[in-house]
């Protein structure tokens, strides 16, 4: 079944050098109980450890079952351990944290036979133990924490035994009981092979090695030995091939480790928590800020209406002055008719003329903006009242005394008083109020609520005295052709007004589009600087939780040892420790986002600014939090999926 040929093992390099093993040579059948004695140092527990593939050696052969140890590689070396050999340790290694049935069932975990928890049982009952079962190891003695670990090395039906001084930490009457056990065991043909230090443990085995410095010095048959007929084709085809899959039972099981990892430890994780906590809290309460403040431009954009151009006079490199004698445009009613007749492009066109004007209610009087504006004008600048109604074309015609008032007007006039119906004056001429304007907010240093309606012929004749148009609005019906039209429109003003040199020098256009990306564009800017912003503060948490991790790694290394001495593969504890840093990230974000939430609506309330949580945001901070985790876990995982089984398990 073993066969080993002139094995040796160093340990140190130049003069720290140490031989363990020095040409060992052993065959072992199948069924045999074998004691290897020694005094400390002598190499039995190194022969052990090289037996069950926690180790190899520098040199030499060493074939189980026909195949050759150091061909296989670690993944195959792992389900090796898991299938064909079951260890018994001295220091008993169960997992302070899971209870006796549990122990007993994690070798099942990484040969994925969780689902037979029957087996567990029966092991467990098998050495008198089923009472308990739910108890954790703190709750056991001595002789029933060994138990239990022999139980666990019986779970996967093992070929071999390996027990390394597992009497030594008992008193005689668990000594007794565990060393019935194993030879009940070797009876009902099961290989086992112990290392003790005591001779009378030895005597009751059926062969005796002796080992002193690394070379075994005696091997005597007490009694009858084993057989190797047990090495059928079908074993030796499980030895040669690996268990690759990774399934639900895995990830459940290293879900449920992880939880309990953290909750072991509750305070340091949820310390390690509150970097990311507060980490996606800002980022959704900045994208909060950021989504709403977009919203809010807008909703802004949207009063100064779509696909707009605004013809006004005067050049446009000089803003504010005249560029010479005659150099302004005076735009009248005929251009607009012109304007119009280059529809379907053009959709729609008003002219508009401003001043200031003394209006007076009552005893309260206020200095204010006349815009005089066409019948199309409502529609386009998104200024139809949401109180009272916008004016007729007969109004208009008929130049009526009718005013439509901004919000700042009212308040500053009226109060809370409706005042649709009533008259006010307006540089001393009476005007009915039809209706109030919607609210716009400030533009710049303006408040574009500071304004009060009147029909352009009223505007031009009754109250400011002018015979020309200050401006003209046009609306083009698709954006796409903005370009083409406003040339168009230049042109065609260009050649009614006998403009024989560069048009820019006597009126200019602005387009209404190219003021709308621009706002777009920066407060899509706004939005990206504060999601960075806060999006530090989740890397800084990320930090913390890698800090925590190889931490952990640090306190579960001999955790680590067992779990790949009972078959893990450095995947499986790779994955393990990968899914406990994402499940310790998700947990504080989704934490994170209700805080984010919470902030977002408080600062909407207490301070009036604009916000707006979206599903994208939560899941965008979502998915951040888990892609720190693994990037910050990464390293702490594959510093413990490297870990050497055997240091790892020495680890103090």
């Amino acid at each position: 079944m073993i066969e080993l040929k002139n094995i040796c093992k160093t340990y140190g390099k130049g003069e720290a050098s140490i031989g363990a093993l020095k040409d060992v040579s052993l065959n072992v059948a199948q069924g045999e109980f074998v004691a290897i004695m020694g005094p400390s140092g002598s190499g039995k527990s190194t022969l052990l450890h090289m037996l069950g593939f926690l180790d190899r050696p520098d040199k030499g052969s060493y074939r189980i079952l026909g195949a050759e140890v150091s061909e296989l590689s670690d993944d195959k070396l792992a389900h090796m351990r898991n299938r064909l050999l079951g260890f018994v340790f001295q220091q008993f290694h169960l997992l302070r944290r899971t209870s006796a049935l549990e122990n007993v069932e994690l070798p099942l975990i990484y040969s994925g036979k969780k689902s037979m928890i029957e087996n567990a049982r029966e092991n467990l009952e098998s050495v008198g133990l089923t009472s308990r079962a739910t108890h954790m190891p703190s709750e056991l003695s001595g002789g029933e924490q060994q138990r239990v670990a022999i139980a666990r090395a019986l779970v996967n039906d093992p070929l071999i035994l390996l027990a390394d001084e597992p009497t030594g930490n008992l008193d005689t009457k668990s000594e007794e009981e565990i060393i019935r056990i194993l030879k009940g065991l070797n009876e009902r043909g099961k290989t086992i092979i112990l290392v003790t230090h005591e001779k009378e443990i030895a005597q009751h085995a059926k062969r005796i090695i002796t080992m002193r410095d690394g070379k075994i010095v005696s091997d005597e048959i007490m009694r009858g030995t084993g057989t190797s007929e047990g090495a059928d084709a079908s074993i030796k085809e499980l030895a040669d091939q690996g268990y690759s899959h990774f399934g639900k039972i895995e990830f459940k099981e290293h879900l449920r480790q992880s939880f309990r990892a953290i909750f072991s430890n509750k305070v340091r994780s949820f310390l390690s928590m509150l970097g990311i906590l507060f980490g996606v809290a800002a980022v959704i309460a900045m994208l909060a800020l950021g989504q709403g403040a977009k919203a809010s431009m807008e909703d802004r954009i949207r009063t100064l209406g779509s696909n707009l151009l605004s013809i006004q006079g005067g050049s446009s490199r000089v803003r504010g002055a005249a560029g010479g004698a005659g150099s302004v445009t005076r735009f009248t009613q005929a251009d607009i008719e012109a304007i119009k007749s280059l529809a379907p492009m053009v959709k729609g066109v008003t002219g508009t003329a401003s001043g200031s004007g003394q209006v007076v209610y009552k005893n309260e009087n206020w200095n204010t903006r006349i815009q005089g504006v066409g019948y199309d004008y409502g529609e386009m600048r998104a200024s139809i009242p949401d109180i009272g109604r916008w004016f007729s074309r007969d109004e208009i015609s008929r130049r009526d005394k009718v005013a439509i008032l901004g919000v700042s007007v009212v308040e500053k006039l009226f109060g809370n008083v409706n005042p649709v119906g009533e008259t006010i004056k307006i540089n001393r001429i009476n005007f009915k109020v039809i209706g109030i304007a919607p609210e716009k907010g400030a533009g710049g240093w303006r408040d574009r609520d500071d304004i009060i309606y009147i029909p352009i012929t009223t505007a031009m004749y009754r109250v400011l005295g002018k015979d020309y148009l200050d401006s003209i609005d046009v609306e083009i019906d698709d954006i796409g052709s903005m370009e083409k039209a406003q040339e168009k429109i230049k042109l065609l003003i260009a050649k009614r007004h006998r403009i024989f040199k560069d048009p820019d020098d006597y009126f200019h256009m602005h387009n209404m589009s190219e003021i709308q990306e621009m706002l777009t564009s920066t407060t899509q800017t706004m939005s990206m600087l504060l999601g960075s912003i806060a999006a530090i503060s989740l890397l800084v948490g990320g930090i913390g939780i890698m800090n925590i991790m190889l931490v952990s790694v640090t306190e579960r290394t001999r955790e680590i040892g067992l779990r790949k001495a009972l078959g893990a593969r450095a995947k499986d504890i790779m994955t393990q420790f990968l899914i406990e840093s994402v499940v310790m990230t998700l947990s504080g974000g989704l934490m994170g986002i209700l805080l984010g939430m919470a902030t977002s609506v408080a600062l909407s309330f207490a301070a009036g600014w604009a916000t707006r949580v979206t599903i994208s945001n939560i899941i965008l901070a979502a998915g951040f939090s888990i892609a720190v985790g693994m990037f910050f876990g990464l390293w702490p995982a594959k510093k413990a999926s490297e870990l050497n089984p055997i240091e790892a398990l020495r680890y103090e």
